[in-house]
């Protein structure tokens, strides 16, 4: 097997509305000495997505509901932040005082609908949001990174682009870094009739394979202070192929938590 090398990108500026990442990534890359060969991927931290494509809300804008409202009094949070979350999710699955679980409009589950205090704004009052399209934010940069790779190599490399935020688990402790956005890898790798160890046909085992790399990326990026949004990705172990975060979700048929 490959090694799979994760290579933290520092030194890229704090990102504002309109900032070009795709530029501000390509001269991380250089200032690393890293070119963009066939295989590679390059990973984004949420924050920086939206904070480029504008998702940054001040909640003095905010106008709640009287859902938003009654559901602020019993979860101990500011109605403005809980009419976000629910504009921002598809339906609440559970709250409790300074928490509520929503499905998410993209269609996972997670705490608060993913909108953050941390690293947003300097000055109180402001949240972030999601981007809106997370999927489609990773396909436009794919292509202007694999753009880039074939001006400069001639030869035009087959790239892939993970956006990735930190969540919680139902049953375990600690948030862990998952893919929001895919493009140009597969979600989940289905291993089902390959052979173990023993000849043994494997019959059950699909790997959520994106997010085994979002997580790996998570460590390298860090959660607090550390200021490196993005990580490249050499050596990862399953040929490229088109991918989307809809692989990743389990349909509600399947669903046997909620």
């Amino acid at each position: 097997m490959k090694p799979l090398i994760l290579t933290p990108l520092e030194g890229i500026p704090l990102v504002q509305e309109g900032d070009d990442l795709v530029r501000l990534i390509l001269e991380a890359l250089q200032r690393h000495k890293l070119d963009l060969l066939k295989g590679d991927i390059l990973v984004l931290a949420q924050k920086i997505v939206s904070k480029a494509e504008g998702r940054r809300v001040f909640l003095e804008t905010v106008k709640p509901s009287a859902e938003a409202k009654e559901l602020a009094s019993k979860t101990d949070k500011d109605p403005r932040l809980v009419q976000l979350i629910l504009d921002e999710s598809a339906e609440i699955i559970r709250s409790r005082p300074g928490l509520i679980v929503v499905e998410h409009r993209l269609g996972f589950i997670s705490a608060n609908a993913g909108i953050d205090h941390s690293n947003v704004d300097e000055r109180e009052g402001w949240v972030l949001l999601l981007p809106k399209d997370p999927d489609s934010s990773a396909a436009a940069m794919r292509a202007r990174f694999e753009e880039a790779s074939g001006a400069r190599l001639g030869v035009r490399a087959r790239l892939g682009v993970l956006i990735i935020d930190s969540h919680g688990r139902a049953w375990r402790e600690g948030t862990v870094g998952v893919a929001i956005g895919v493009s140009g890898l597969p979600g989940v790798v289905d291993l089902r009739g390959r052979r173990d160890l023993f000849g043994r046909e494997l019959r059950a085992t699909t790997v959520g394979a994106a997010d085994e790399l979002a997580a790996a990326a998570s460590i390298v990026m860090g959660q607090a202070s550390e200021g490196c949004p993005a990580v490249h990705v050499r050596g990862f172990p399953y040929p490229l192929r088109q991918g989307r975060l809809s692989e990743l979700l389990r349909p509600k048929e399947m669903d046997t938590f909620r």
